[in-house]
């Protein structure tokens, strides 16, 4: 997989993820499930976001140059 679409596909899942792990802190804000510190837009989503994209990143960059060597 080119860079250019392996980067694209990650800056979209980043941006899926942290819509996701904000939704998911908003609940668990609601329900009291979650110390009053977590907030939405916080550390924890924007790491977590990150940490997503970096592994569908590196995924799809090692998965294309695996493909290219055969």
């Amino acid at each position: 997989m080119p860079d250019f679409i392996a980067a694209l596909f990650a800056s979209a899942l980043f941006c899926l993820a942290f819509l996701a792990l904000n939704a998911l802190t908003r609940l668990a804000l609601q329900a009291h499930l979650a110390p009053d510190g977590l907030m939405e837009g916080g550390f924890v989503q924007y790491g977590g976001a990150l940490m997503v994209a970096g592994a569908a990143y590196r995924r799809a960059v090692r998965s294309g140059s695996r493909l290219a060597g055969e």
